[in-house]
């Protein structure tokens, strides 16, 4: 049996130079673990939130296409 720890490279978007106010992601995880996991940046050692890779994909594709609306 071979077992592979894998970790996570985080980062966040070249957009989020807005005071800290962001979300790091660790997409590099989604073809062996199927998920995207994200994690606030401001508190890199807190909670993660391993979102299903397709579900992340439907959310960056609404964000792209306006269909979240804007706040």
């Amino acid at each position: 049996m071979t077992t592979t720890t894998e970790s996570p490279r985080w980062f966040k978007s070249s957009y989020s130079n807005n005071g800290g106010n962001c979300i790091e992601v660790a997409a590099d995880l989604a073809a062996t673990r199927g998920t995207v996991p994200v994690r606030d940046s401001k508190n890199p050692s807190g909670p993660v939130l391993d979102l299903p890779a397709g579900a992340f994909a439907a959310f960056v594709a609404g964000v792209k296409d306006g269909a979240l609306g804007t706040a």
